[in-house]
């Protein structure tokens, strides 16, 4: 059994086509059971929701602004679809919506230092203020958090520890395992995307942390096996499989325990899942 955090849910381009039940039936054959559509931008919350009344047996929407996101002088984008650092009111009434159904977590969050992103001081305070209010509003609400940390590794640990949380998912861990350790310490939880088969570069990293503090994503439709093609949901048996070949376990053991993993970390998508036994 498997459970899919995916970036943006069933993306525009398959609604234009009309083809989201041929994606749905697809996904399901895959034998993905619930699908975590996390939001980057304020613009796509509305339609997650959307995607959640049409298919409430699969999609479990998660809320939250990526560290690009964030306005002000110093965004990197500063035209980009957000909302000012101070007015939470969005983030905070969607969770507060789904807050009694099947809601995954608050997502989309965390630090991104590369040079690049942040190349400065008060570009990194910016992103760090940013991120504390929205693990506030995560805290508040008693729910997990999904966070990115390119670049940010240790400080994006330090500050969720420091921040009193609990329950959260670092996806697409790239750190040492030293510092994946610590977060294993704090009972967190870690993700690697199909990307991570294209080469052996995270093997030791897959190796050293506990199966138990283990899940599994696509990330799609990013980070896929191959960078020049599309990511699919489906393709979330190549991360089962490479962890297994990296583990020395079977890909059963894996989808197990990292369903199991899914579902301590996002509990109120057991909803979906009631008539599975693991």
């Amino acid at each position: 059994m498997f459970l899919l955090q995916q970036l943006t849910g069933l993306e525009e381009e398959e609604e234009r086509r009309g083809r989201h039940n041929e994606q749905v039936k697809s996904i399901k054959e895959c034998g993905v059971k619930t699908l975590v559509a996390v939001t980057e931008e304020v613009g796509e919350f509305d339609r997650v929701l959307q995607l959640q009344d049409r298919y409430p047996d699969l999609v479990a929407p998660c809320f939250g602004l990526h560290p690009l996101q964030e306005c002000g002088q110093r965004s990197v984008n500063p035209q980009s679809n957000c909302i000012p650092p101070a007015q939470w009111s969005p983030v905070r009434g969607k969770q507060e919506r789904r807050d009694s159904e099947a809601s995954g977590g608050d997502e989309g969050i965390g630090l991104d230092f590369t040079p690049w992103c942040a190349p400065s001081h008060p570009d990194r305070e910016d992103q760090m203020s940013v991120f504390i209010k929205q693990l506030s509003v995560a805290k508040e609400l008693q729910l997990p958090v999904n966070v990115h940390s390119r670049s940010a590794a240790k400080v994006t640990i330090e500050t969720m520890r420091e921040q009193g949380i609990s329950r959260a998912l670092l996806h697409n861990f790239a750190g040492k395992p030293s510092v994946a350790l610590e977060g294993v310490k704090a009972g967190f939880f870690f993700s690697f995307p199909p990307a991570v088969c294209r080469n052996h570069q995270r093997d030791k990293l897959i190796k050293q942390i506990p199966l138990e503090h283990i899940c599994l994503e696509t990330d799609s439709p990013a980070l896929g096996l191959d960078r020049h093609e599309r990511n699919e949901p489906c393709n979330i048996a190549l991360c089962c499989r490479h962890i297994a070949d990296v583990k020395g376990l079977s890909t059963q053991t894996v989808q197990i325990v990292t369903a199991q993993n899914a579902l301590r970390l996002f509990p109120k998508v057991q909803t979906h899942m009631q008539h599975i036994s693991l």
